[in-house]
């Protein structure tokens, strides 16, 4: 569903971008506010308020999350389908360089060779361009952050999207009310059609997590991890078929050296999930190796305290 966002948004068109992601961020608060209200309730609101490290956490999760969407609406309104889609490619290798930045991970070799062939593609792209591709480098930097803090806060995806749309709820109304008093709002005078899909925007965010928090109880983790790759192939597959953007060599050359470093990422992942899987086989046998050896010890006690008994009956 994340893969077909473009279509959607430029349905939108002539809305602005800003317009859009207040109607975006009201109407998922709104609907977040009814989902949980008949599921998990509200529980988790007073921990999480309680904790002001936990809470301005969520605070910036939520700024961050609405500088991602107002990015990759404005790419996409503005024909920059192919561009939005090199963002989330680029992505997991943020990721990786911020758990190395902020959290002090350290990398394993293949990971190495996947943030150099990432650090060639935007190379190549700003070769090619003549100018730095801001589009996909904020959106892969707003999303990275973005999660980063998320692991922070500890919440589910439900409550976590509840919370940070509601810390920008505010900021959203006033912004939506200062341009309907200075008359650049166009829902009031958007046709119906318009109307009700600018409604609808709270629904097409909040669907496809819903619909992914679900899958994450069914699917094993190892493919979801390779999942995440589908959004932004259809992206660039709508960038180049539907919406006609150019390709030119330089970007191409981009975009393989990301595909290279992408796979090189995902190689020593499922290296790494065979390996941990193989450390807790053999844990596991260890420990049922020691529970039997520790069953075998016990049988001449057992005797020995069974003949006891017999020689008090018998006295």
């Amino acid at each position: 569903m994340w893969g077909l966002f473009p279509l959607f948004f430029h349905l939108l068109e002539p809305t602005s971008p800003l317009e859009i992601i207040g109607h975006r961020v009201i109407w998922t608060a709104v609907l977040m506010v009814g989902v949980l209200s008949l599921g998990a309730g509200w529980t988790w609101a007073r921990p999480l308020l309680a904790d002001r490290r936990r809470t301005w956490s969520v605070v910036a999760a939520g700024f961050l999350l609405s500088a991602n969407w107002l990015i990759y609406v404005w790419a996409v309104t503005n024909d920059r389908v192919i561009d939005a889609s090199l963002g989330y490619f680029i992505n997991p290798l943020v990721t990786v360089l911020l758990g190395v930045v902020i959290l002090g991970e350290h990398l394993r070799r293949l990971q190495w060779a996947a943030v150099a062939a990432g650090a060639v593609s935007v190379l190549v792209l700003v070769l090619g361009y003549g100018a730095v591709p801001w589009v996909s480098l904020g959106l892969a930097a707003s999303f990275g952050t973005y999660g980063l803090l998320k692991k922070q806060v500890g919440l589910g995806p439900v409550e976590a999207l509840t919370a940070e749309t509601f810390a920008v709820a505010p900021v959203a109304l006033v912004g939506m009310g200062w341009a309907l008093l200075a008359g650049e709002l166009d829902f009031p005078g958007a046709p119906v059609s318009m109307k009700l899909l600018l409604l609808a925007a709270g629904a097409v965010t909040a669907a496809p997590l819903l619909a992914f928090g679900v899958a994450t109880m069914r699917i094993p983790l190892s493919v979801i991890g390779l999942l995440q790759y589908l959004t932004p192939v259809i992206q660039f597959i709508l960038g180049v078929f539907v919406f006609h953007e150019d390709v030119p060599p330089a970007r191409l050359v981009g975009f393989v050296c990301v595909w290279v470093a992408l796979a090189l990422l995902s190689a020593d992942g499922l290296r790494q999930g065979r390996r941990q899987a193989g450390v807790r086989k053999a844990a596991r046998q260890a420990v049922a190796r020691a529970d039997a050896s520790g069953a075998v010890a016990a049988l001449p006690l057992v005797a020995d305290a069974g003949s006891v008994g017999g020689d008090d009956t018998t006295t």
